[in-house]
């Protein structure tokens, strides 16, 4: 591992549209930024402006509730037309209360309210609009490594983050939804600590760690820095998306 890592929020980003460019928007960025790309960088990018370029908007005028919605909204205090699309989003429903909905996410990641979210985004009472996650994140952060690799002329490593909180303890981190170009797990099994015990479990979520450190200088609010540039996290480069990150199912003592 490193014993130095260096992350820097890209300022002034601009505000990402829908068929906006993301690999174009990125580059000029880094540009502007100063920032020449390195090997071993990687880029964290907020899940936020991957979804809006990708266009997963959905206006709820455009949304009919089905009856497992309304059951489902009834139960959880929510607009009956999010719970349809809660449902949609979702392989399964893990818990509910007043204000959340807990689920396994189509992609596998158990998440409150399947990460649609109406924060940060252009909306009117009249006409709402909430935004999903991205179809693929792992997909749309291969894509961005590929454009950055023809544009930049090197290939970062990509970290696609989200908001998320966690069964045993309050507050949400960063978490990694998406990834390109590096494994994220650090298996250790197998080593020796300092005094020689072989460590029989032990596999950093590097990706996750990077993840939650990025969403700390993007911050949840209005800061508008959705792009974190990192270097020196020496990680180790494979062809593997983000699925290794998941519990299996009958391993989570949670559900």
């Amino acid at each position: 591992m490193t014993g130095s890592l260096q992350l820097t929020a890209l300022a002034d980003f601009p505000r990402v549209e829908p068929g906006d460019d993301l690999s174009a928007l990125l580059a000029s960025s880094l540009e502007h930024n100063g920032i020449r790309l390195q090997r071993g960088d990687v880029l964290v990018l907020a899940q936020k402006i991957v979804s809006k370029a990708e266009n997963c908007y959905v206006r709820l005028a455009d949304v009919t509730p089905s009856p497992e919605a309304l059951d489902l909204a009834e139960r959880a205090a929510k607009d009956p037309r999010q719970a349809e699309l809660i449902l949609r989003e979702s392989n399964e429903v893990v818990r509910v209360r007043p204000g959340v909905v807990i689920v396994e996410h189509r992609n596998g990641y158990v998440h409150a309210n399947a990460g649609i979210d109406k924060s940060n985004i252009e909306t009117t009472p009249e006409d709402p609009r909430v935004l999903l996650l991205p179809q693929d994140p792992d997909a749309s952060a291969t894509k961005l490594r590929d454009s950055l690799a023809v544009s930049c002329g090197t290939a970062p490593q990509i970290i696609i983050n989200d908001s998320a909180g966690r069964a045993w303890r309050n507050g949400t981190v960063g978490i990694a939804i998406g990834t390109a170009g590096f494994d994220p797990l650090f298996n250790q099994i197998g080593e020796q600590d300092m005094f020689g015990n072989v460590l029989e479990v032990t596999e950093a979520a590097v990706a996750d760690e990077l993840a939650a450190a990025a969403s700390l200088l993007m911050g949840q609010a209005a800061e508008a820095c959705p792009v974190v540039h990192v270097r020196g996290a020496n990680l180790r480069p494979a062809e593997t998306g983000s699925r290794s990150l998941l519990r299996d199912k009958h391993m989570d003592m949670f559900r």
